[in-house]
């Protein structure tokens, strides 16, 4: 019981000091509902500039985006098939699905189409982020280009932790569902899937 209320009051003072670290600009390292990725405020032109020269990765190339639940994801998406809507209402594993954005969507994000990837995230430590801030979080893999994605802090690269800003506290780890990117999909003119990444 003791361990419990221990890691509840570190997951707690985590949120707090994550959301001001994201408001500052700053680049996060954390625990995502899926891998250690890094994150950072979606509408802070330097700070998405960072992420990509953290990871060493082209900017044509996006990132996903995390939302809190679906009445956010219609926020950045221009329409959601009532079949995808059902199933995320339902399906309870990370799911990343690539939707036409919608204006709200920075254009930095987007810079060669008028697509972008989002997944509504079911981890309670990312939603409270999320929610707090009142709009998605970059979520994207804390490795450099070419290399493993880790799955556990001590997988992660030493110029990763190196760069990022702020580093969420490594306790949290046995929190979170740990495991691999999340599948990755798009959908048709009948709600049907097509999955790009299983």
């Amino acid at each position: 019981m003791q361990e419990t209320e221990e890691i509840s009051s570190i997951t707690d003072n985590e949120i707090d000091k994550a959301v001001i670290s994201l408001k500052k600009g700053r680049v996060l390292l954390y625990p995502s509902d899926t891998i250690w990725g890094l994150g950072c405020d979606i509408t802070n032109v330097s700070a998405v500039a960072r992420v990509y020269e953290i990871k060493n990765r082209p900017s044509t190339k996006p990132f996903i985006l995390l939302v809190d639940s679906i009445d956010m994801l219609k926020r950045y998406i221009k329409m959601i098939h009532p079949r995808v809507e059902t199933l995320l209402m339902h399906h309870k594993q990370p799911l990343t699905i690539i939707y036409e954005a919608s204006q709200a969507v920075p254009d930095h994000l987007i810079p060669e189409s008028d697509t972008i990837a989002i997944r509504v995230t079911h981890d309670p430590f990312c939603k409270s982020i999320i929610s707090r801030l009142d709009q998605a979080l970059i979520s994207t893999s804390a490795n450099t280009a070419g290399h493993p994605y880790p799955t556990t802090y001590d997988e992660i690269e030493e110029v990763v932790i190196s760069m990022a800003d702020d580093i969420v506290d490594r306790r949290l780890e046995k929190e979170a569902s740990l495991q691999t990117p999340s599948v990755l999909a798009t959908f048709n003119k009948k709600g049907e899937l097509d999955f790009i990444r299983l």
